[in-house]
């Protein structure tokens, strides 16, 4: 599997994540509880993660930032 971005969609306890290789085709789509998020993003090599800016994606973020992820955070408009 190689993933070079991720969307991370958030909510209150259900995250959807889709993974896409360099040419942009769907590598993998997980449907994760809040406490499989840090899990599954461990095992990923490093790669470009977008989510929208919400009152818990910064506390994520700079989780998956020390996992050695980039994170870019999108305004929610």
């Amino acid at each position: 599997m190689n993933i070079t971005t991720v969307g991370l969609d958030s909510a209150k306890n259900v995250f959807h994540m889709v993974g896409m290789d360099a040419q942009g085709k769907e590598q993998v789509k997980k449907r994760l509880s809040r406490g499989q998020v840090l899990k599954s993003f461990a095992n990923l090599p490093c790669c470009l993660i977008g989510m929208e800016a919400c009152a818990s994606a910064h506390y994520f973020a700079r989780e998956l930032i020390k996992l050695g992820h980039e994170v870019r955070l999108i305004p929610p408009q």
